[in-house]
């Protein structure tokens, strides 16, 4: 009886292509085929080092369907990789679906680690560490958005967000909101690129700098936002919950009052942090 092969889950460079890893480099020179969010950025990959192998699309639309027959070529003892376009697989990315459907049919899953941008950012932020919780990205409609975020507000540990460029300073702004201006924070764009840049300060003094300059509007980013806190005034927190719930409804002014009074918290602070 033929022996399985495996799934290698194949880290690759979120930039950099140095960042590669030579047992990246033998896995993926190795395998019956890959399987890539987006073929086409794959195979650039692949030629960059000159390597040439079968590629499938495996992706958010098509992965549920593909899965049964990617598990039946491993059963049949062909190896085979997953990669994302860029960074760890699975990480905001697909992939999780295959992964599981080999485990159940007792398949082998090896990692290959490599480049994460969420763990690159927190690395460099200065920001605790020890305890953090990954949220990916944020809804993309402010209601939603702002809902997610209020949330969040009471999370003691250090929280790590993806965001694009369309809508990096909408979403500073909801978190300024949610979290208030002097929350500290590291926005990191463009990790391991040629424009890389990497600023911490108060959410609301990201905001300002995003606001202020376009180019801190352009690329890829991380946020990593410091977490309340064991000893975070609870009823402020509440305050702003409720705050963001009843300024959809309400005017700012009014709901403040009415957020002030229910939990106890400073109305001015309330509304100040959702100006």
């Amino acid at each position: 009886m033929q022996s399985p092969g495996t799934l290698h889950i194949v880290a690759t460079p979120i930039g950099n292509l140095g960042d590669l890893s030579p047992r990246a480099l033998e896995v993926l020179g190795a395998v019956g085929a890959i399987c890539a969010e987006d073929t086409r950025h794959t195979r650039q990959l692949l030629s960059h080092f000159g390597l040439e192998r079968p590629l499938l699309a495996l992706h958010q639309h098509n992965e549920e369907a593909q899965a049964e027959q990617l598990v039946a070529r491993l059963q049949a003892g062909e190896s085979l990789a997953l990669v994302s376009d860029a960074g760890t697989p699975l990480v905001s990315d697909p992939g999780f679906r295959l992964v599981r459907a080999a485990r159940v049919a007792g398949v082998r899953v090896s990692p290959v680690p490599g480049a994460c941008a969420a763990i690159a950012a927190l690395s460099v932020a200065g920001i605790a560490s020890d305890r953090f919780a990954f949220e990916g990205f944020l809804p993309a409609k402010s209601g939603a958005r702002r809902e997610r975020l209020a949330r969040l507000a009471a999370e003691s540990r250090t929280l790590i967000f993806y965001e694009s460029a369309h809508r990096i300073e909408e979403s500073l702004g909801d978190l300024v909101a949610a979290f208030g201006a002097d929350r500290p924070a590291v926005l990191a764009r463009e990790l391991t690129k040629l424009f890389e840049t990497v600023l911490d300060g108060g959410l609301g003094q990201l905001l300002e700098r995003v606001a202020a300059d376009p180019n801190q509007r352009k690329g890829e980013f991380v946020l990593v936002v410091e977490g309340a806190g064991e000893d975070a005034d609870a009823r402020l927190i509440e305050g702003q919950r409720l705050y963001l719930k009843l300024s959809e409804h309400l005017p700012p002014s009014t709901a403040a009052k009415l957020a002030a009074e229910l939990s106890g918290a400073s109305r001015k602070a309330l509304y100040g942090g959702g100006s």
